[in-house]
């Protein structure tokens, strides 16, 4: 079996948990190489759980890896990807919503044979949604809600000087588009961002986002109306030690990673 080495971007609650997985041993798969931002920080945690893994800088990850994993801030999104991608190797990214805003990287690995993978992280579903898009959809609306605690710091809230302390029922904070929902709210919707790629693009996918103070877990529910089918999805999401994000996105990546070697591949 060939070997993939991967690279992984970002050591926090998510590149944690990928680095415990490959260590402990994928088949098919190398743990090559991270990049962190607190170096110190990164290399006193691998050392604490006995991972060998160097930590290199994220311009030379082509270097050392066939895939890299982006579990970073948005703000480094392209200083992952464009290397990789310039050098024809695989990315697989979980801030989709920076992707949104850059179709030009999406051309750069159409251009150099590279790839963008978008695993299926905390939603559900959009192997339905992929394929209803083969066809025709009509529609497809999102309704998210998380604890306010899940939502803090958002531009979106600090720009339109939307507070949320003190809440003692739900109450909506954002409708609109994808694409606005994901500029709007990059470490919250990155799950309405992959949404509007497997169907009918960010311009056209409808989303609300609730603070609510009732729950405790990350809730979306999804609606989609196609010349194929109708259906209806909602998930409740446990999160991680990372407020803004679900236990499920770790895991669904390292699905996504068994599946690249599987003998078996379950799904579209």
């Amino acid at each position: 079996m060939s070997v993939t080495r991967v690279a992984i971007a970002g050591l926090g609650s998510i590149g944690r948990v990928l680095a415990r997985r490959l260590a402990d041993g994928i088949p098919g798969l190398a743990l090559a190489c991270a990049a962190a931002r607190d170096h110190a920080k990164a290399q006193a945690w691998l050392e604490a759980e006995k991972i060998v893994c160097p930590l290199v800088e994220l311009g030379t990850f082509p270097q050392h890896a066939d895939l890299a994993i982006e579990c970073a801030p948005a703000s480094v999104f392209e200083q992952i990807c464009r290397p990789m991608l310039e050098a024809g190797k695989q990315v697989m990214v979980l801030s989709a919503g920076a992707l949104l805003p850059r179709p030009e990287l999406i051309e750069l690995a159409k251009a150099r044979g590279g790839q963008i993978i978008v695993p299926t992280g905390a939603l559900l579903g959009l192997d339905a949604v992929t394929a209803a898009a083969e066809g025709r959809i009509h529609s497809v609306r999102m309704i998210t809600r998380k604890p306010p605690g899940g939502l803090v710091g958002a531009p979106y809230l600090e720009a339109n000087g939307i507070s949320l302390e003190g809440l003692n029922g739900p109450k909506r904070v954002f409708s609109g588009t994808a694409r606005d929902g994901a500029a709007g709210f990059p470490a919250n919707v990155n799950v309405a961002a992959a949404l509007s790629l497997a169907g009918i693009g960010p311009d056209r996918t409808m989303m609300e986002i609730w603070a609510d103070p009732t729950i405790d877990r990350n809730c979306h529910s999804i609606e989609v109306d196609s010349d194929s089918a109708r259906f209806t999805l909602a998930i409740e999401n446990i999160p991680s030690e990372n407020p803004k994000t679900g236990r499920i996105t770790a895991l669904s990546v390292v699905a996504a990673l068994r599946k690249l070697h599987s003998p078996l591949s379950v799904g579209t």
